[in-house]
């Protein structure tokens, strides 16, 4: 939350939710393909789906990027909670805090290949 008023002077200027929002995703976007993202997924994910190997983490993460803007807003944006704990916005730019536990969800429901994802709904 911003105090104060743009007259008082503040350490960053006034952006719009917009702005920050395109930001975040930017950057949720790039840090899945950042290695140590991947691999970290892949640990992450290994708990519950132990037969995921370290080869399908970064294929799986990979799969969400050309999908994303065939993504309808409600579902880019329940991914975006599911993967960002916290975002700190200063005069050096946004910090993104990722949680581990939704990519590592993320990484296993991008890993299963749609026809299993179907029988396992049903």
């Amino acid at each position: 939350m911003l105090k104060g008023s743009a007259a008082d002077g503040p350490a960053i200027a006034r952006i719009s939710a917009a702005e920050i929002e395109g930001a975040v995703i930017a950057q949720v976007r790039g840090l899945l393909r950042q290695p140590e993202v991947v691999l970290g997924a892949w640990r992450a994910a290994r708990a519950s789906a132990p037969d995921m190997t370290e080869d399908e983490a970064p294929l799986a993460l990979e799969r969400l990027d050309p999908l994303w803007e065939e993504l309808f807003p409600a579902e880019q944006a329940r991914i975006i909670r599911l993967l960002v704990d916290r975002v700190d916005i200063g005069v050096g730019g946004a910090d993104v805090r990722l949680k581990l536990e939704g990519l590592a969800s993320l990484a296993r429901d991008l890993a299963t290949p749609p026809a299993e994802a179907a029988r396992a709904a049903a």
